[in-house]
């Protein structure tokens, strides 16, 4: 089965940046919509950006306001969160995910999840 790995988080200070990683540990023929999800403590889940097969669409949610950039590596079948001017509400676990279906728009629905990552923004 497809499986996904988050990396890159870690603790940093307020305006710092970092860049997050969700790598397919199992090779596919072809690339699948991606997304990237946060939940912090006591929240619910919360949608951060998605991005189509080839990377010329993508999607934010509203709170990101250009601080984050999704991006995807076709060679190494893997995404990427660029995460910049963190603030300590950004603080969450960090969740890739992966539409099953060779769509060529953005995801619809998510049957892949990753174990997360997790991001510390002290103020």
């Amino acid at each position: 089965q497809l499986q996904l790995v988050e990396s890159g988080g870690g603790s940093v200070q307020a305006g710092d940046s970092l860049r997050l990683s969700c790598a397919v540990s199992i090779p596919t023929v072809t690339a699948l919509p991606m997304g990237w999800f946060r939940q912090a403590p006591g929240k619910e889940r919360e949608f951060v950006a998605a991005i189509n097969r080839n990377g010329g669409r993508t999607s934010y949610g509203d709170f990101v306001k250009g601080r984050f950039t999704i991006s995807r590596d076709p060679a190494k079948n893997t995404v990427y969160l660029q995460l910049n001017t963190l603030q300590p509400e950004d603080t969450a676990v960090y969740y890739c995910a992966a539409d099953s279906t060779i769509r060529a728009g953005l995801p619809v629905k998510y049957d892949y999840w990753g174990q997360g990552t997790q991001v510390t923004v002290s103020s």
